[in-house]
C-alpha cells in the first residue's frame, strides 16, 4: 500500500508540474546546438589543464585590425558574434575565414594571427582554460608587439 501511495504521489506531482509549465505566461527554454568538437581549427586534440581557471572575454576587431603573431598554450575557444575573422597560420600559410555564428578552437602551440579583412567590426566571445595562476593564454612571437595586443 505504501508503494502504491508513493507511486501515486510521484505521478500526481509529475502531472501537476507539467500542467504548471504549460500554464506559464512565457515560452519554455529552447536550446540550439552551435558546435560540438574535440579538436582545434587544425585538427589537434583538445587537452584541458587539470583544475583549470576559466577566463571569459570579448574582443572587437575594427576593419583592418589584427593581432600580433602569437600562439596559445592552452585551449582558446572563440565564438564569432558579428563579422568574419580570418585566422592565419603563419607556419603553413593557411588561413581560415570564420563567420558570424561560428564557434571554433584556435590552434595550440602554433604561430598565428587574427585579422578583420572585412568592412564591418568583428565581435567575439573568447573562453580560455588555463592552469591556476596563469594570467593570459598567449605567447607573442615578437614581445615588442605587446603594446599592440588587444583583448586576447
Amino acid at each position: 500500500m505504501t508503494r502504491y501511495l508513493a507511486a501515486l504521489c510521484v505521478a500526481g506531482a509529475t502531472c501537476f508540474s507539467t500542467a504548471a509549465l504549460a500554464a506559464l505566461p512565457y515560452p519554455t527554454n529552447v536550446n540550439t546546438l552551435i558546435a560540438r568538437t574535440d579538436t582545434t581549427l587544425i585538427g589537434q586534440k583538445i587537452e584541458v589543464p587539470k583544475n583549470p581557471t576559466v577566463i571569459v572575454s570579448s574582443s572587437t576587431f575594427a576593419p583592418g585590425a589584427r593581432t600580433p603573431v602569437h600562439k596559445h598554450l592552452y585551449p582558446h575557444y572563440v565564438y564569432i558574434m558579428d563579422g568574419t575573422l580570418t585566422i592565419v597560420n603563419t607556419e603553413t600559410g593557411k588561413s581560415y575565414d570564420e563567420k558570424a555564428g561560428t564557434f571554433f578552437l584556435e590552434m595550440l602551440n602554433t604561430w598565428h594571427y587574427g585579422i578583420n579583412k572585412g568592412a564591418v567590426p568583428v565581435h567575439t566571445i573568447v573562453i580560455d582554460q588555463v592552469p591556476a595562476g596563469v594570467k593570459a593564454n598567449h605567447v607573442l612571437k615578437d614581445p615588442k608587439e605587446a603594446a599592440e595586443w588587444h583583448a586576447h
